[in-house]
């Protein structure tokens, strides 16, 4: 779901660095010193499960995690996408840094949605709440994704419906890493999942 460098206009990635400096001040915000380790697992988790990648055209099909880092960490995941964003892009090229922004505003919002979703469930509904906010995180994200290549140009419009289309089977194995994920921590640690923030 990354977005390589020299793709999108001057206009989506000053929007792209826009929002996600916004995001990336509201999430420190909500940051409390003793959130640090745990957001920094997160964020190592997201690191990992992104470097195995298929490529296709600009982008990438991969694992994201976006539906579990909302549903852990709300705001807190768009810092911790950063840091992931960052290296992965410093040390490996993967995604740019140039694009840096967008991604970061792109897996950002979907993150948030995923939280959103799931948060929208009732407790006794978590497990059907976390696929859906898994599932959902990751459809926000390639339809943001899309948008950026669209809004670039023209001639990407193919690219975009080609990954939105690639991305909907990766969106049901998301929702169910996020349900087993969830339903693992409400076992070994009850009421971590469903705390507040």
């Amino acid at each position: 779901m990354h977005i390589s460098e020299g793709v999108l206009s001057p206009p989506v990635l000053a929007a792209g660095w826009a929002l996600a400096a916004g995001g990336l001040a509201w999430g420190l915000k909500k940051t409390k010193t003793g959130q640090l380790p745990e957001t920094a697992l997160v964020s190592a988790a997201l690191f990992l499960a992104s470097l195995v990648h298929v490529p296709l055209g600009p982008s990438s099909v991969h694992l994201t995690l976006l539906g579990v880092a909302g549903i852990l960490l709300r705001w807190r995941a768009v810092p911790a996408l950063f840091i992931a964003l960052f290296l992965q892009g410093f040390l490996f090229q993967f995604g740019g840094l140039l694009s840096l922004g967008v991604n970061t505003a792109v897996m950002g919002s979907a993150a948030l949605t995923g939280s959103l979703v799931f948060r929208f469930f009732p407790e006794k509904w978590r497990l059907p709440g976390a696929f859906a906010g898994g599932f959902t995180a990751v459809i926000t994200g390639t339809a943001l994704v899309s948008l950026a290549l669209f809004i670039s140009g023209g001639e990407l419009w193919g690219t975009a419906v080609l990954l939105f289309a690639a991305n909907i089977p990766l969106a049901l194995v998301e929702g169910v890493i996020s349900l087993f994920i969830t339903a693992f921590l409400a076992r070994m640690l009850p009421g971590y999942v469903s705390r507040p923030s």
